[in-house]
């Protein structure tokens, strides 16, 4: 598989036990094959998440009253995910958390995107999020499973400044210009 799962505080027992196991390395293929090298990917996500059953009780609020909401949710397992940027994995575990502290979840899965620049200095990335993750405890306690994906370079989609017509994909490693 091209994508990475690190689990941490006992999560694979709990998917075990829920028979989710299969099902969760199912949802994590098709997420990766229907995002890579794509843009809107958050649309896409979503859509990918309803194809498969991740969005069909309905009630995916995280805070009554809020518009919180997490990516996906079934069997009380939640995926939340950013897949631009790696540093939002403290919101996505913090969002989870709170899934879990209000009794909605047992379980949570965050995707990140995978990529990295080969000028960090921060290491591998897989022993980044395994740092990350055990500083944050006890704060954050839930079992849960990160999931780097390996989408390609981050991009963002914008309209020319000069041309309305123009589409500018703008990626970490090159600029290219749709129209």
């Amino acid at each position: 598989m091209p994508f990475e799962v690190i689990h941490f505080r006992g999560v694979e027992g709990i998917l075990k036990k829920k028979k989710m196991h299969k099902e969760v390395n199912e949802i994590l293929a098709y997420i990766e094959s229907s995002l890579k090298e794509r843009f809107y990917r958050g649309t896409i996500l979503k859509q990918a998440l309803d194809e498969m059953g991740w969005r069909d009780n309905g009630n995916l609020t995280i805070l009554e009253g809020r518009r919180y909401q997490f990516k996906g949710l079934r069997n009380r397992i939640a995926i939340e995910a950013n897949l631009s940027v790696y540093e939002w994995i403290l919101e996505g575990l913090f969002r989870l958390q709170v899934g879990c502290d209000k009794g909605l979840v047992d379980a949570g899965i965050l995707l990140l995107n995978g990529y990295r620049s080969d000028k960090s200095p921060l290491g591998e990335q897989v022993e980044l999020v395994r740092s990350e993750v055990e500083a944050l405890y006890p704060t954050i306690s839930l079992p849960v499973s990160v999931v780097l994906l390996d989408l390609g370079a981050p991009q963002c989609v914008e309209t020319g400044k000069e041309d309305k017509n123009v589409v500018n994909v703008v990626s970490k490693e090159k600029e290219v210009a749709h129209a």
